[in-house]
């Protein structure tokens, strides 16, 4: 029987929902935020349609030429709306060492205070859309179902790209299976005959990403934009998921996971974590060099990675999401071309600049820019008009079966074996090209020690290394040092644990210029970690781990690339790396009791070992 929210009105709940504990939140959540009405979605082709259309008549999306990008959309975003708000993103642990230094924390008793004055009554004028969808394939013993309530037709739309979004999830929920419930307004309520704008959203102030680990909840209220408003995506698939992993005996982690075959056919797959600016969705997606014949990557996932032990001794991973929320700026047929062709058709972008002939245009897309465009803002824009054509975080949203080296294994539900970790910053010295850990506890030490150096398109100071530990410092749903620790046990757990290396693509010369090519040529990189971890590849120890020769990286196709080169981005100087060390300090020190004591004693046996 349906349950009635306000006024009499009923919430409607198809006869397939059968899980009492939903409908009852449902109603709850419609009572609290006063919709209009309320729509159940089911996933389907039929539905996205008619969303996508009336948004256009709305003025939220812009249908582009269908010839040129048939079924894709323009949206452009509130200016202040144009990216993850992590000053307003909160972990309300009961106990705020729970959260840790490295997370913002309000007290979740206050917090729910705030929340339900700012909700109440959010709703009026606007539609309540319940989103069903699972993180996983359906069914995956690995997988976890979320409900989605939202009031922004754009976010439903998107999630249905970036999750498994159908009712069949209400058949694996059942009537009483566990899902995280997902809240999400723009903040934007309508009075009776008020006209809509194209991008409702809050002020800054009024924005709020909450987490509540203990009982698994978000909250998010203010923003229609990315993260903040697709739940499933950073919310629930790793600051709640980590939280899960860790009860649980998983990993959540901010990787991407790529499957490698080399022409001998023995297939590996290797999942990989890198911050922002750093070459991450360019490898998930990566082409080997026409000298490398035979070779083939293959893509699982660019961005979330699930990864859960096997009965057989080893980590099997899936891609929670099934599709991709990319940075378009800097993609091209350069640099991605698998990227190129994923986005042709059956895409989202939004805050991209728009071309006269309704296509759409990106820095670094092409090598010269059009004369005239329309760009982010809706402003007329020509190359010497001084403004960014499209935001630096513009973006594009597509489903992932359209990614040309999608992995045939991408959707098995049992996940794929992990055979390595890598971890790469963007440092233009010290860290050098590759390095394989010496055991588990060393390559946890790497990875927790990560850093990246700011680039221009950051604010503050360009070349600053931020400590970015496995790419995931805003991701912990928990205390960092509690965070160590688990990777640290999760690891001798699992007999068959994956080797651990380090990458760094962005050694410079003395004139500031990239030293290695990048790119496809990363193929020579991931050809040595294939073979270390077949045990058939040399290496030389260091004080930091095991490197490789000159001679032990297949150098066909790349002559000019030559031994002073390599020394260039291979040098290990023990000087630059006693600095490094004191770097490391600012994060270990700042976790204080919760840092692992293996992690210490790391520090310092690196320490002695450079003398």
């Amino acid at each position: 029987m349906n349950q009635p929210y306000a006024a009499g009105i009923d919430i409607g709940a198809p006869s397939y929902v059968q899980h009492h504990r939903a409908k009852e939140w449902v109603a709850r959540i419609a009572a609290l935020t006063k919709p209009d009405r309320i729509q159940w979605c089911d996933g389907s082709q039929q539905e996205y349609d008619r969303l996508c259309d009336e948004m256009v008549k709305s003025g939220t999306l812009k249908r582009l030429n269908p010839k040129l990008r048939p079924n894709c959309f323009l949206a452009l975003s509130d200016p202040d709306d144009v990216a993850r708000t992590e000053d307003r993103t909160f972990i309300c642990a009961r106990q705020k060492d729970d959260a840790g230094p490295t997370n913002n924390w309000i007290d979740p008793g206050a917090m729910r205070a705030t929340l339900d004055k700012l909700f109440d009554g959010c709703m009026r004028g606007r539609t309540l859309y319940v989103i069903p969808f699972s993180m996983g394939p359906l069914g995956s013993h690995i997988a976890h179902i979320g409900i989605e309530l939202t009031d922004s037709p754009y976010v439903a739309v998107s999630m249905r790209i970036m999750t498994r979004m159908t009712k069949k999830v209400w058949e694996i929920l059942g009537g009483n299976g566990n899902f995280v419930p997902c809240v999400h307004s723009v903040g934007a309520p309508l009075a009776p005959g008020q006209k809509d704008v194209p991008w409702p959203c809050s002020s800054k102030e009024h924005k709020y990403i909450v987490h509540y680990p203990e009982t698994k909840e978000i909250w998010s209220f203010g923003s229609g934009y990315g993260g903040n408003a697709l739940l499933g995506k950073k919310c629930f698939s790793l600051r709640i998921a980590s939280v899960m992993g860790r009860e649980q005996g998983w990993l959540a982690e901010h990787m991407l996971i790529l499957g490698v075959t080399p022409p001998s056919g023995q297939k590996i797959y290797v999942s990989a974590a890198f911050p922002s600016a750093c070459g991450k969705t360019n490898f998930a997606m990566l082409i080997p060099p026409a000298a490398f014949k035979g070779w083939k990557v293959s893509t699982i996932g660019e961005d979330i990675a699930w990864i859960k032990p096997g009965k057989d001794g080893r980590f099997y991973a899936i891609n929670p999401e099934s599709g991709i929320f990319g940075v378009a700026p800097g993609t091209s047929e350069k640099t991605n071309p698998n990227c190129m062709a994923m986005i042709r058709s059956n895409t989202i972008f939004t805050n991209v600049a728009l071309t006269p002939d309704g296509d759409v245009w990106w820095e670094g897309m092409t090598g010269m820019p059009p004369a005239k465009l329309i760009d982010w803002q809706g402003k007329e824009w020509t190359p010497d008009c001084g403004r960014k054509a499209a935001h630096p975080n513009s973006r594009f949203t597509v489903p992932a079966t359209q990614c040309p080296s999608i992995d045939p294994e991408w959707e098995n539900p049992e996940g794929v074996p992990i055979s390595a970790f890598v971890f790469g910053g963007r440092r233009s010295d010290t860290v050098p090209l590759v390095t394989e850990a010496f055991d588990w506890d060393a390559g946890v030490y790497i990875a927790a020690t990560m850093g990246s150096e700011t680039t221009a398109a950051a604010t503050g100071k360009v070349g600053v290394v931020r400590r970015d530990p496995m790419a995931m410092i805003p991701f912990v749903g928990y205390n960092m040092g509690d965070y160590f620790n688990h990777w640290l046990k999760l690891g001798r757990s699992v007999p068959k644990r994956p080797r651990i290396f380090c990458v760094n693509w962005f050694r410079t010369d003395a004139h500031g210029k990239f030293v290695w090519p990048g790119f496809g040529e990363n193929t020579r990189v991931l050809k040595w970690i294939v073979e270390r971890c077949q045990g058939r590849a040399h290496a030389v120890e260091t004080p930091i781990g095991f490197v490789p020769d000159f001679a032990d990286l297949e150098w066909n196709g790349l002559e000019s690339f030559n031994g002073d080169k390599f020394r260039q981005v291979s040098s290990i100087d023990r000087a630059d790396w006693r600095r490094e060390l004191k770097l490391h300090d600012e994060l270990l020190q700042l976790l204080g009791s919760r840092l692992p004591q293996e992690l210490a004693s790391r520090r310092a046996s690196l320490e002695r070992s450079l003398g």
